[in-house]
């Protein structure tokens, strides 16, 4: 934090899914201002009006805003306030902390109740002291690369959990065709159009142990489109497979 530390206003903002409680002490530790808003659009900009209010009336230039990262519901306080026009002019610096840090830095604080306010209080006093070590908030870009990032993971985990499930589905209908050598099964690929055509068209296993085997090869050569290498090798191992199969 690069600001002038005498004339800066050190805040602590509180977030929670209703509420923002607001904290805002000097470089002396006096507390200048106190505020309980709504986390919504009305009381965002009731904080920023108090905020500029408090700034001018004790002729201060600089503010710096600090709040614990609180799942999404610090994403639009701090958003609002890094970007808003008029606050800009007192170069203000917005810090989501890893609660972690606020909470081993509270242990300092013996003897009290764990009260709102003085929440947003400890947040105050830990950014009036230097101890925060992260990078200001960068808003729209950090956030769109933070949500595109979990996304993406959310995904992948949720495609591993349904491939999971496909599994133990499949190994009921058809035992062998997972679980046999990697040589032996029909199919590198479990979840490929063919396969899932095999699992989907043959009603159980006697239809495909029962099959010819040059039906069964027209059937691997049309549902890969003619891309596997040796069509007859395959219906063969998808005959043995059948054969072997509970």
């Amino acid at each position: 934090m690069k600001n002038n530390i005498m004339s800066t206003l050190y805040i602590g903002i509180d977030v929670s899914s209703k509420t923002n409680v607001l904290c805002a002490l000097d470089f002396q530790g006096n507390q200048l201002l106190s505020l309980n808003a709504a986390n919504n659009q009305p009381g965002a900009e009731a904080i920023l009006e108090s905020i500029i209010d408090c700034l001018n009336s004790n002729s201060l230039k600089t503010v710096v805003i600090a709040l614990e990262s609180t799942s999404v519901y610090s994403t639009h306080i701090a958003n609002y306030l890094s970007s808003d026009e008029v606050l800009l002019a007192y170069k203000p610096l917005v810090y989501c902390l890893n609660p972690k840090t606020v909470a081993n830095y509270r242990k300092s604080f013996v003897d009290i109740d764990k009260t709102d306010p003085l929440d947003a209080y400890i947040i105050a006093d830990f950014a009036r002291c230097g101890r925060i070590k992260s990078a200001p908030w960068r808003g729209a870009q950090f956030l769109a690369l933070q949500r595109l990032t979990r996304h993406r993971l959310h995904l992948i985990e949720s495609i591993t959990r349904e491939k999971s499930y496909m599994v133990s589905n499949i190994y009921l209908k058809f035992s062998e065709y997972t679980t046999s050598d990697k040589e032996e099964r029909p199919f590198t690929n479990t979840y490929g159009a063919t396969s899932a055509a095999v699992l989907t068209e043959f009603l159980s296993l006697d239809d495909i142990t029962y099959t010819s085997i040059e039906n069964l090869v027209e059937f691997v050569k049309e549902k890969g489109k003619n891309r596997f290498s040796d069509p007859v090798k395959t219906a063969k191992l998808l005959k043995k497979a059948a054969r072997d199969s509970y």
